[in-house]
């Protein structure tokens, strides 16, 4: 870098190029240029035709609170207006979802209502009121005014020296010795340390420029003007009163331009864009520019009959102006930010709409400056896609299906539609045979249960029997699970771990950069396994991984995924190599009381307690089949992850299953699995724990050596404090299920939320994971708030299964 203050070159002058220039020389960083091809402010990008809505509500804890963020920076720059949201129902399906999203906005803490259909007609005067069924009302929520956000930004940015040049298309990013130098625009070179891609749809064409793929897929959408109409709420000189309005069961949404209402709908089929055929960037407009394409009326035919029918007065209105907007959508919904791994100052933040403009750039310019975001930032990282996410047509097909989706009604189990099958494991023709239900997780197909195992319900215990559940908890789940559970804790079961993240790592520096990533003592004998976790900075945590040393200078790493991946790539020195094993193995989990005696017989090798104790690995033969054992067990039962190659991996199954028949042997899916590990109090990480958290809160203490030497976040890890811990709760009563994200309530107040939760079959009760205070303690009582009922619970210690871990050391 030329100085201390890097120089930093924006390309794209649109919101998030814009908020980023503020938030970074809000910071210090004051040498910053942003490059549009477009004309200022109005560049022709999203952004100039962008409707505005900030409804904060989310699913993902992170979404919510970049739109929280958006929403207050906006109001305190007057680029706001402050008329609230309301979503309204018209299906009971509906009003269920409105209550569960105000459990997500009561566990974000944002401030929500379910209101009938009464208040929804005072807040919403237009609507046929015979219509609504109930509404949610957030009343932090608005729009904000795109273009003129972007424009005082850019003016708070340029008064701290930042400059904003507009009529210059990029034409190349000069790179040397693996970072960015400077950034062209035809004639023009602008000199850079740090080059960020905010150029929104247009964001692939310049991956292209360094061979760097960006996933994502323009589309458009449809918005509407219409004509004037008599809006009795509205203020003079005002340009919106009423609240947006979004009526989901439609997929449309509708708010206020003076006397005229706006219509967005998504009430139509994915309309894919190549931006390479977009018109001029120059001389735009209101009217005229190149992400605005023609009106297809038939398209829209349908929404305005259903837009009547909830708004009646639009009955004597008629569309005055409409267009095709062109918005990114990703394959799985989420902005893409990070830095290059191969281009060291070559960041990427693109897909992100207004709603979380401003909540983006702070989380990023944080990162570019600290190297750490205060909200957790791994559903978004640019490098958190598979392989097979990436291939162009599958990035068209899973970000329409996220266009076709986006006002659904989404279950936490719901798979993906298509592509599927993708990646299956050797296993899967005998998956199939035996009735297996997959869902799809990392594109793998994943049995969750086995048809196979329901004639095993007429000889389930009483005791193992799980409660009748209501429709919502039902969805992707059977009562077989509990068969697969029992025969797991009482007999023996095999599961399919093949597709858990696998990486070798080797060569002369592997241990060194082991012990440099992760919390625990790694240098041990050859066949010693570790639980440990890799923490960023601030000792956050960024992953949990299983590390087997297989030979001196070679490791085999269980991780999460790419996130790991491109985390120990970034960090391994030339006598290192990172590979992914992943695809070329497999691995059966053999677990249960009766495990020993279905491998025994069929291995020379001591396997016996003595002879291979737990959290230790050798290569043995099983079968005639060479397998790696680790005796390892995540749901909580002696056992062994068998790890083979993956053109022996079906004679293994094989093997196992001929063998197992004796002893009762049962395959077994995941929800059994997500059972029986939460029994156990075993962690999930990107679920359970974040980067938020450090491991003292998220009870994982135990796997932090501190006196090993140094790693990274050592000096700041402390241990205890007074934030929120990881805490474990069972339901009062047996017939309660809940799925995940609730609030959890305490004397009255929300003091926290649901992270992970399943009905524990062993205990007769569901067991939940919560974020709460720490000083609540084995007994107290709380409630967790599931759609409109609020379930007593209790706080428990843990594990509630085998505490002192007599079945696994046996």
């Amino acid at each position: 870098m030329s100085s201390s203050i890097p120089r930093v070159v924006i390309v794209g002058a649109g919101i998030v190029g814009c908020s980023l220039a503020d938030e970074l020389t809000a910071r210090g960083w004051t040498d910053v240029t942003v490059l549009d091809k477009g004309p200022l402010p109005l560049t022709g990008g999203s952004t100039s035709h962008a409707p505005g809505l900030v409804f904060a509500t989310n699913s993902s804890r992170s979404m919510s609170r970049f739109a929280a963020y958006t929403a207050s920076k906006f109001k305190k720059l007057g680029c706001f207006l402050d008329v609230g949201g309301l979503e309204v129902a018209t299906t009971p399906e509906r009003v269920d979802e409105l209550h569960r999203r105000h459990g997500f906005a009561s566990s974000w803490g944002l401030t929500s209502e379910v209101v009938d259909a009464e208040r929804c007609l005072e807040l919403y005067p237009l609507l046929d009121g015979s219509r609504v069924l109930a509404g949610l009302f957030t009343p932090d929520d608005g729009l904000a005014k795109a273009v003129e956000a972007s424009r005082v930004q850019a003016e708070r940015a340029t008064a701290l020296g930042a400059r904003f040049i507009g009529g210059m298309e990029v034409t190349s990013i000069d790179q040397s010795n693996g970072r960015v130098t400077a950034v062209r625009a035809g004639e023009h070179t602008f000199e850079a340390d740090i080059v960020v891609c905010c150029a929104g749809f247009w964001g692939p064409e310049l991956g292209d420029l360094l061979g760097m793929q960006i996933p994502l897929q323009p589309l458009a959408h449809q918005y509407a003007h219409t004509t004037a109409l008599d809006l009795p709420s509205r203020r003079a000189g005002t340009e919106a009163t009423l609240p947006i309005l979004r009526h989901q069961d439609e997929r449309l949404y509708y708010r206020e331009h003076g006397d005229h209402l706006g219509i967005g709908s998504y009430h139509h089929r994915p309309m894919p864009v190549d931006s390479r055929d977009l018109g001029s960037s120059e001389n735009v407009t209101a009217e005229n520019m190149p992400s605005s394409m023609p009106f297809t009326e038939n398209d829209f035919a349908d929404a305005w009959q259903r837009s009547t029918e909830l708004i009646p007065a639009l009955g004597d209105a008629k569309i005055q102006h409409a267009f095709n907007g062109i918005f990114s959508f990703t394959p799985d919904g989420a902005p893409i930010v990070g830095e290059s791994r191969e281009v060291q100052g070559l960041w990427v933040s693109e897909a992100i709409w207004v709603t979380h403009s401003a909540g983006v750039a702070k989380s990023l310019a944080e990162q570019m400056i600290t190297g750490h975001s205060e909200i957790d930032m791994h559903e978004c990282d640019l490098y958190r896609f598979e392989k097979t996410d990436l291939v162009p047509s599958n990035v068209a097909r899973t970000s329409a299906q996220n266009f076709v989706e986006v006002y659904d009604i989404i279950h936490p189990l719901q798979p993906k539609v298509e592509p599927r099958p993708l990646r299956v494991s050797p296993f899967y023709g005998r998956q199939q045979e035996l009735g297996a239900m997959f869902l799809d997780g990392a594109g793998w197909e994943r049995p969750h249960w086995y048809e196979s195992n329901s004639v095993l319900l007429e000889q389930l215990p009483e005791q193992w029997q799980s409660p009748k559940r209501e429709p919502w908890s039902a969805q992707f789940w059977s009562p077989v699970s509990a068969v697969e559970a029992w025969r797991t804790r009482e007999a023996v079961a095999m599961y399919d771990m093949t597709p858990l993240r696998r990486l070798e790592v080797g060569g002369p520096g592997a241990l060194a950069l082991l012990q440099k990533l992760t919390t625990n003592q790694l240098d041990k004998k050859v066949g010693s396994v570790t639980y440990a976790l890799m923490l960023d900075a601030t000792g956050g945590i960024r992953s949990d991984v299983t590390v087997a040393r297989v030979a001196a200078d070679r490791f085999q790493v269980g991780v999460n995924g790419p996130l790991d991946e491109d985390w120990m790539l970034r960090h391994a020195g030339s006598d290192v190599y990172v590979r992914d094993i992943t695809g070329a193995t497999a691995c059966i989990g053999l677990w249960g009381p009766l495990a020993r005696e279905v491998l025994a017989p069929l291995t020379s090798a001591d396997i016996s307690h003595t002879g291979l104790k737990y959290f230790n690995g050798r290569a043995i033969a099983v079968g005639g089949v060479d397998v790696l054992a680790l005796r390892l067990s995540y749901v909580g039962e002696l056992g062994w992850e068998l790890y083979t190659d993956a053109d022996t991996a079906l004679r293994l199954w094989d093997t196992l299953w001929e063998a197992g028949q004796a002893h009762g042997v049962v395959a077994a899916g995941r929800s059994a699995f997500n059972s029986l590990r939460l029994e156990k109090g075993y962690r999930s990480w990107g679920t359970d724990m974040t980067t938020e958290h450090d491991p003292y809160q998220a009870g994982l203490g135990f796997a932090v050596r501190k006196t090993k030497g140094d790693f990274i976040g050592a000096s700041a890890l402390q241990d205890g404090g007074n934030g929120p811990v990881l805490t474990c709760l069972t339901l009062d009563d047996p017939s309660h299920v809940v799925m995940g994200k609730e609030p959890v309530v305490h004397d009255g107040t929300v003091v926290g939320y649901v992270t992970s939760a399943a009905y524990g079959y062993t205990i007769g009760k569901t067991v939940a994971y919560a974020w709460l205070p720490a000083g609540l303690q084995p007994g107290d009582h709380v409630a967790v708030q599931y759609f409109r009922d609020l379930l007593p619970a209790t706080v428990m210690a843990e594990p509630l299964v085998d505490p002192d871990m007599n079945k696994i050391r046996c």
